[in-house]
């Protein structure tokens, strides 16, 4: 009789571990295959939305992430930076967006902030004229290659194409077009969704 429990005892210590052996391979060969659910960063790269953490962004602050292989900025702009687009109307090229809208500029950019929300500016990060990609200028007044009276926005250091902060051209550049707004939502308050809008 005690020879049958030692052998109870044995057979069910051997099946405790066989079981617990067997569920940590399981984990072990799960785990990598779960991850492949995600898209890949060649997938992003490529054209998959992406999402975007706005929360922390100070006022001023831009952040730059990459959707389909391009520079997308977004900046939160101050109080200061969207009361200076209406000084700058009359001297950019296209100041409501009418150029090329569908491909520019989605319907609901359409505005003098050209954005979804005036405080923040969203936009592909390459010049319009050969597809370099312009450095923000954000202090205000004379500096290089910049007129007397500049309000902010961002230099193209190839030709000298200047865009003011809601990413507009100014008149007698050698960019013939506004910045891309690519297609984008909100998904919260503090949640940016680059590549998705809620037409598509």
């Amino acid at each position: 009789m005690s020879d049958q429990k030692n052998v109870d005892k044995s057979r069910r210590n051997w099946l405790i571990a066989t079981s617990v052996t067997g569920g940590i391979g399981c984990v072990a060969v799960a785990l990598p295959l779960v991850s492949t659910f995600a898209p890949s960063e060649k997938a992003k790269a490529a054209g998959a939305p992406v999402e975007v953490d706005i929360g922390g962004m100070a006022p001023g602050e831009m952040r730059t992430v990459e959707w389909r292989g391009k520079p997308v900025w977004v900046v939160r702009r101050t109080p200061e930076m969207i009361a200076s687009l209406k000084k700058v109307d009359g001297e950019v090229a296209d100041p409501n967006s009418e150029r090329k809208p569908s491909e520019l500029t989605p319907e609901y950019a359409r505005n003098e902030y050209r954005s979804i929300k005036s405080e923040y500016l969203v936009v592909v990060g390459i010049c319009t004229h050969l597809g370099c990609s312009p450095g923000a200028k954000f202090q205000t007044g004379a500096q290089p290659s910049l007129p007397d009276d500049w309000q902010g926005g961002f230099l193209c250091p190839c030709h000298g194409s200047t865009f003011d902060l809601a990413g507009r051209v100014f008149k007698n550049k050698p960019a013939p077009d506004n910045l891309e707004v690519p297609p984008y939502q909100y998904l919260s308050d503090t949640r940016l969704l680059i590549g998705e809008d809620k037409k598509t």
